[in-house]
């Protein structure tokens, strides 16, 4: 098993603090970098392998390769003096990268601030619960409004959130503390001043270049914060399998500085030191070792230098010492105190191990650290303070066992296959002949135009060419076959015409693996769309392509989110130390003057750093795509799409849409309730005013009928009135009739009492006449008497006296 390169060659950890700090000690991790990435005169070393292998494919991307490998591919011997060939490589490789770089560069995106120290953790709790207890107590703080006027809610936004998810999609969509306003308007301050996008750009074509892509922010007093592009191709890192490098514990490049810049840099060297550099280092040595072979980039002012950032820990170590109040002091000392356990005093030691930086400058293939120090202004996450961050930001998104690679690696053997088959069509199309003409001679000896001229070649061809037509006989003049009848006959080439759609074949065959390599197809490109295809698959395939090249974008969106995180932690440095302090705050201030106090405190805050990316067109295609269906369904109004619309984050915004939507149902469900209810009410009216007016249809009904059963009582009044006057009159006249009946019967009575008592008297005096005429016959013997009226004494019917007879 082979030795490790640290085990070897770096010195050890664990040793004081005090050691670390020693030039011996960063000799010996410079000479350790040194030999890990340049190794000995006699091997190979991984530096030069790098920028062979990233010199190459940046070649590839420019389409610029070698074409020495395409001259032995067809040459023979290396005798290429029958060839005359266009060697220039065939640019097919650029297009691609063009599309990749281009597309994902003009992604535009948000930096986020989230304030996570415990104040702004506060705050945002307070907002939140103040919202929550007036969503509670909403019923009742109207009341109280209402009724005497006075506002008793906590929160001062215009329209309470309904429920939970509003509430969620407004603290992420509204809520903003100043301070992580004026924390974004920093970073994109120090980012528009160090030209961010250039440098994006730059990154972004590594990454599909070369398949890593680094950044680096540093801080001095004179310029305040600095970010710099580094070329990969200049990187030594320890090893890591990680694709963010989040592992690795040295890091450093490699620049080329002239003698002025390194007076510049570094003005402590005294003049023998800069002799001894450039005159007495064996510089061609060097020079050789760690540039490219090209002799003519080689120049005796200049030098290589190695700067490099060396992580290891360091011990802070207190002296906590018990006064006499019984309180506790803490001293400050270095990790060389140890004090006996049985040493009497009120004190002891504590302490803690945390992560720190070196930062060191080497002159390649000398012996001379040109600087080693502890790193000033390390950048330490305020969450955990025991932690540092690197000075470089790196992404290999493609790396495996230490290896990188990339886009452009993937289909540099089709590039070379390409290119192959245009070199062979060439030398195809220049062997290639036109079809020509077979002119015989003799068949035109034997025919006479009959103008008296002779039929010759020249005027042959020239009807031939203008009219296509020929003139032949059949027979010579002495009558036998002729066999040049048809004197002119077209020869036809067409030898390279298969060769040439098998290579165009060939070369399309290959174009389509690049296609199929990199998923970048035709639909990405525009190059053949088929005009039969609906969009709508065009925009599936191109969103397709997208997915297969997102690991570039991705490893983009963390570099820059490194560098933001990097530069928020290095804000307190440009506010604390920067001469430019002023001026920086002022340019912040500008674009919001409310946030100039909260400014002069940012460093006291912690802040977490994230990209909101921007969506690409599908997605704002599937959005809008959202919205428009919505809008048909009537699911939303037209003020709720444009909201959705505004919103960069496709995630929030279809929430926002479903929300807007649930809620738009919600109304719709109680506008049509109040319809129902407000139907229901009228129908309820229509009701009561039928009821109503049957009701007074019935009063006028009955009114009606009791007037005239009024007047119907009325008039049975009158009529009983009249009938009792008439019965009263009759009554009156029948009294009066009665009374005269009865005076009537009463004298009848009387007059029939007389009567009787007359006829009675009479009777009596007839029968007493009649016993004494009896008593006078039987004393007088006389005969018998008869005492019956013979009629003369009754009165007949002519009198009407039947009414008088007795009864």
């Amino acid at each position: 098993m082979a030795k490790s390169v640290i085990n070897t060659y770096f010195p050890s950890q664990v040793v004081s603090d005090s050691e670390k700090t020693t030039y011996e000690y960063g000799l010996k991790v410079a000479q350790a970098i040194e030999h890990e990435w340049f190794g000995q005169e006699d091997q190979a070393y991984k530096y030069r392998s790098n920028q062979d292998s990233f010199h190459r494919l940046r070649l590839y991307a420019r389409g610029e390769q070698s074409i020495q490998k395409y001259k032995d591919e067809l040459s023979i011997n290396g005798d290429l003096s029958y060839l005359n060939l266009d060697w220039k490589p065939v640019p097919i490789i650029p297009k691609f990268v063009d599309i990749v770089v281009n597309g994902i560069a003009e992604r535009m995106y948000d930096i986020k601030a989230y304030s996570q120290d415990p104040f702004g953790v506060k705050e945002r709790t307070e907002y939140m619960e103040n919202i929550l207890s007036d969503m509670r107590l909403e019923s009742l703080n109207n009341a109280v409004k209402n009724q005497f006027g006075v506002d008793t809610r906590k929160s001062n936004i215009d329209s309470l959130p309904e429920t939970k998810e509003e509430l969620d999609l407004h603290m992420q969509l509204t809520y903003k503390q100043s301070i992580e306003l004026a924390e974004e308007q920093a970073l994109n301050v120090l980012m528009a001043g160090n030209d961010y996008e250039l440098v994006k750009k730059r990154f972004y074509y590594d990454l599909a270049t070369i398949g890593i892509g680094t950044t680096k922010t540093t801080f001095n007093t004179s310029e305040g914060v600095v970010i710099d592009y580094v070329d990969p191709a200049n990187l030594v890192y320890s090893y890591t399998e990680d694709p963010y490098f989040r592992d690795i514990y040295y890091v450093g490049e490699v620049k080329t500085l002239p003698a002025n810049e390194l007076v510049k840099q570094f003005p402590s060297l005294s003049k023998e030191e800069l002799d001894d550099i450039f005159e007495n280092k064996n510089y061609y040595k060097s020079t050789n070792r760690y540039t490219y072979a090209d002799k003519s980039k080689e120049d005796n002012n200049n030098v290589q230098v190695l700067y490099f950032n060396y992580k290891t820990f360091t011990n802070e170590v207190y002296k906590l010492k018990e006064t006499k109040t019984g309180a506790g002091k803490v001293i400050p000392k270095t990790d060389a105190f140890n004090p006996p356990k049985d040493l009497d005093g009120n004190f002891k030691k504590i302490g803690k191990k945390i992560e720190c930086l070196y930062e060191g400058a080497l002159i390649l293939g000398t012996d001379k650290l040109l600087v080693w120090q502890k790193a000033q202004n390390m950048v330490r996450p305020k969450s955990d303070y025991s932690k540092v961050k690197m000075n470089y930001a790196i992404c290999a998104p493609r790396i495996y066992n230490g290896k990188i690679s990339s886009l452009v690696s993937r289909i540099t053997g089709f590039a070379d296959m390409i290119q192959l088959t245009h070199l062979k069509l060439q030398q195809v199309m220049a062997k290639m002949v036109p079809d020509g003409v077979y002119l015989d001679a003799d068949g035109l000896a034997e025919i006479d135009l009959g103008n008296g001229t002779n039929y010759n070649p020249q005027e042959a061809l020239n009807m031939f060419f203008q009219t296509g037509s020929v003139i032949g006989r059949s027979f010579t003049s002495e009558g036998d076959q002729n066999p040049g009848k048809i004197p002119i006959q077209e020869i036809t080439s067409g030898s390279g015409g298969n060769k040439m759609q098998a290579l165009i074949g060939n070369y399309n065959y290959y174009l389509q693996m690049i296609r199929d390599t990199t998923g970048l197809n035709e639909a990405r490109d525009g190059s053949m769309p088929d005009k039969n295809a609906l969009v709508g698959v065009q925009k599936m395939a191109a969103a397709n392509s997208n997915t297969a090249t997102r690991h570039i974008l991705q490893a983009g969106i963390y570099l820059t989110e490194e560098t933001a995180q990097c530069l928020s932690l290095r804000i307190s440095d440009v506010i604390e130390y920067s001469p430019a302090k002023e001026a920086f705050i002022q340019k912040i201030g500008a674009h919001n003057v409310a946030t100039l106090t909260e400014i002069k405190d940012l460093h006291l805050y912690d802040f977490g750093i994230f990209i909101e990316l921007q969506p690409d067109e599908e997605e704002k295609a599937m959005l809008e795509n959202n919205v428009q269906m919505a809008l048909q369904q009537g699911g939303i109004d037209l003020e709720d799409a444009i909201d959705v619309r505004e919103i960069k984050n496709i995630k929030l915004a279809n929430q926002l849409l479903k929300i807007r939507r649930k809620k738009k149902q919600e109304k719709d469900q109680q506008i049509a309730q109040q319809n129902i209810q407000a139907q229901a009410q009228a129908n309820a009216q229509t009701q009561q005013v039928a009821a109503q007016a049957e009701i007074q249809k019935n009063q006028a009904i009955n009114q009606g009928e009791a007037q005239l059963e009024q007047m119907k009582a009325q008039l049975d009044s009158e009529k009983m009135k009249q009938e009792v006057m008439h019965k009263k009159e009759l009554m009156e006249l029948e009294f009066n009739y009665n009374m005269q009946l009865k005076g009537m019967e009463t004298e009848m009575t009387k007059s029939k009492e007389k009567e009787k008592e007359d006829r009675k008297d009479q009777r009596t005096k007839i029968q007493a006449t009649q016993q004494s005429e009896m008593i006078d016959q039987r004393n007088n013997q006389k005969p018998p008497k008869n005492f019956e009226s013979a009629g003369n004494d009754t009165m007949g019917s002519g009198f009407n006296m039947e009414t008088f007879d007795p009864k």
